[in-house]
């Protein structure tokens, strides 16, 4: 068995991109993995480490040697390999080159089917210091940079340029030349605390080395921990709590080595300004932390994370407080500025701005998503008036100041600015609520004025872009299409809004000119909308089959589909399920079959001979007298839950009954129970789609 050791790479680089060292160092990792997978090298673990200056893979346990390998090849048979005479013909000739031997080394081999001419030969596995620097290149070859760079008189390209490499195997360096530098040993330490090489003794002693004598914190996670702890300390000290942004925190780890918070203080009188503003300006522009109180108040504090342990930190504290005046400043010019219009001033505005080349102007997009928003409030109960100018007033916050500077502001300063302007306060909460949800798991509109506006928002974008033929395409959605639909899908559903999609859609298509150029828009986009549902059922713990047994219906009500899915999801684990799901499958394939979904037959109760199609049409004529009403509430659950007392009838019906009689009207009128069966099951969802 070989031997196995541990490996690391480091490759040492110019600063890297902040938000996204995390996902280079992630793709590294896993195209080493890969590669030593590929090239059937074991290994016990895998660690990514990520800096500004660096990334790196540590794998212990990494077999040092691929293992022997007995290799055969089949040929052409023994048959087919030589001729009458016994020459070999052209094709086992071509074998033999293919295998670089001569036709007197192949074997033969012998089987159940005949005997086949083959090639058979041990191949000796390579040293892994043979296989990791192509291993290497070929992960780095494949990180998800989308503009690489060179540099110098080099022809190698990477998204920094590289100044150093370490490759070891062991306490061993492996030779190799990879973006222009030599591999050895040397790592380098933090820029300023520790700018000298660093020899790795081993890859286990790489992170400790860099730590205890480099001063660089190398492991991502443990330094975003680091940071955190001490915002979060720092802010405690100040009597408040951190505002800690996720993908804030992640840049923030990529920008230092060695992380120290510091907390600094600006002047209380911008406290006056919206706190959304001052975040924005501090977490935008100055990567700082901003602090809060007890009650969600912003404190006039910030917290901000040096890459140095500075000897002085209070030149630097005031460095930084210098900094943030101005951009402090600019939000409360902004801010003045833009209190000196309403919002219903800016309209004019809005046709200056295209929405997309051919569907139009924001201005026009307003005026579209208008004419749905006042239709879906009419549908919601809410208060059509108040819908039509929310949503003539929803984008007029583009234009002004402050979300000129700060663009993710959009819709929240809109919500400000209509409360000044005396606007009520559920359309100026729409504002904001028009761009819910942002993201997966955000929170949903909650005023009818605010769901409204959201959805026609949503769904004018959809039918638009799908109306010109621009549907996202692989990773291009520019336009965020695919959280659209989900957006739309969420807010119906779980707000319980009883609404229509082809409805809504048809109303949207209505609402464009000429603009649109796809014949056919309503049935596309609809589709796009129920993959999405696909998806959303699934994460909710629905079952494959049981959403194709509700999509059989063709069902337009996404709140209704939902409500349906999870009556067959409970009638599922029922007893009965899986014989009422076989009988359904068996009364389908019998209709159609004989084509008797269209046929127009009545069912004559003075032709049912056989005691068991008795029962059944006795059965069914009580079951659906008791499943009309939960019908018309939508009780679906109940619904299965009595049309489960069916199984013994239908089984019995089976077993007992030749639906196909010799006798016309007999068979005509048993097709008729059974369509009526069919029909009754299918009210609900196609249970015959239930696997078992």
């Amino acid at each position: 068995m070989s031997d196995v050791r541990d490996f690391l790479l480091e490759l040492g680089t110019e600063e890297l991109p902040p938000k996204a060292l995390s996902t280079l160092s992630e793709a590294l990792l896993k195209g080493v993995e890969k590669g030593l997978t590929e090239a059937e090298l074991t290994f016990s673990t895998s660690k990514a480490y990520a800096s500004p200056r660096r990334l790196a893979v540590v794998i212990t346990g990494l077999q040092t040697h691929q293992a022997d390998r007995d290799i055969e090849k089949r040929g052409p048979a023994v048959t087919a390999g030589f001729d009458e005479e016994g020459n070999p013909t052209k094709a086992l000739q071509g074998f033999a080159r293919s295998c670089g031997v001569d036709v007197d080394a192949l074997e033969t081999l012998e089987t159940d089917k005949g005997a086949w001419l083959v090639y058979r030969e041990k191949q000796t596995g390579q040293a892994a210091t043979e296989l990791l620097p192509e291993i290497v290149k070929q992960s780095l070859a494949a990180l998800p940079i989308p503009k690489r760079m060179r540099w110098g008189s080099l022809s190698e390209e990477f998204v920094r340029p590289v100044h150093w490499l370490v490759l070891m195997l062991g306490d061993e360096i492996i030779p190799a030349s990879l973006l222009g530098v030599q591999s050895n040993q040397l790592s380098y330490g933090h820029r300023f605390h520790h700018p000298q090489a660093i020899r790795i003794s081993s890859p286990r002693t790489y992170a400790p080395q860099l730590l205890s004598e480099g001063h660089v914190m190398v492991d991502f996670a443990e330094r975003r921990e680091a940071i955190c702890g001490q915002v979060n300390e720092l802010a405690s000290q100040l009597g408040g709590q951190a505002i800690i942004d996720d993908e804030l925190l992640n840049e923030v780890t990529g920008l230092v080595e060695w992380p120290v918070a510091l907390s600094g203080e600006f002047e209380k009188r911008f406290l006056e300004l919206p706190s959304q503003a001052l975040i924005s300006s501090m977490q935008g522009h100055q990567k700082y932390f901003p602090v809060k109180d007890a009650a969600g108040k912003l404190l006039p504090f910030f917290i901000t994370v040096c890459n140095i342990e500075s000897r002085d930190p209070a030149q630097v504290i005031a460095g930084n407080e210098r900094v943030i005046l101005p951009r402090l400043s600019d939000a409360a010019f902004f801010w003045d500025t833009d209190r000196k219009r309403p919002l219903a001033d800016r309209q004019e505005q809005l046709k200056t701005i295209v929405f997309q080349n051919q569907l139009g102007t924001v201005f026009d997009k307003s005026q579209r998503v208008a004419k749905l928003a006042v239709f879906i409030a009419g549908k919601i109960d809410g208060d059509v008036a108040l819908a039509e100018r929310a949503a003539m007033l929803a984008k007029c916050d583009l234009v002004t100041e402050m979300v000129g500077e700060f663009p993710e502001l959009q819709g929240i300063m809109g919500s400000f600015y209509a409360r000044l302007d005396g606007e009520q306060e559920e359309l100026a909460a729409a504002m904001d609520e028009q761009y819910l949800p942002r993201f997966a798991g955000d929170a949903l509109p909650q005023g009818k004025t605010g769901q409204a506006l959201s959805l026609a928002e949503k769904i004018d974008t959809l039918c638009g872009l799908f109306g010109i033929g621009q549907p996202p395409s692989g990773a291009k959605d520019p336009f965020a299409l695919r959280r659209a639909a989900l957006g739309v899908l969420r807010i119906i559903i779980e707000n319980n809004l009883d609404l229509d999609l082809a409805e809504l859609l048809q109303q949207s298509v209505q609402s464009y000119d000429k603009q649109l150029t796809e014949t056919e828009i309503v049935a596309p986009v609809m589709q796009y909308l129920f993959d999405r549902l696909r998806g959303y059922a699934a994460d909710a713990g629905h079952h494959g089959d049981v959403f194709e047994a509700v999509l059989a219906l063709q069902p337009t009500r996404p709140l209704d589909f939902m409500q349906r899915m999870q009556a067959v999801s409970a009638f599922r684990d029922m007893e009965q399920a899986e014989a009422l799901a076989a009988g359904n499958k068996r009364i389908d394939n019998i209709l159609r079959k004989n084509g008797a979904y269209e046929a127009d037959h009545q069912l004559n109760p003075a032709l049912l001979e056989a005691t068991a199609e008795q029962q059944l049409a006795e059965t069914l004529k009580r079951v659906s007298a008791d499943v009309e009403p939960l019908m018309q509430q939508a009780d679906y659950t109940g619904v299965l839950r009595r049309l489960a007392d069916m199984r013994d009838s239908i089984d019995a019906f089976f077993d007992e009954v030749m639906v196909m009689a010799e006798d016309e009207a007999i068979r005509h009128n048993r097709l008729a129970l059974l369509n009526q069966t069919r029909a009754l099951f299918m009210g609900v969802a196609d249970i015959s789609r239930l696997q078992n």
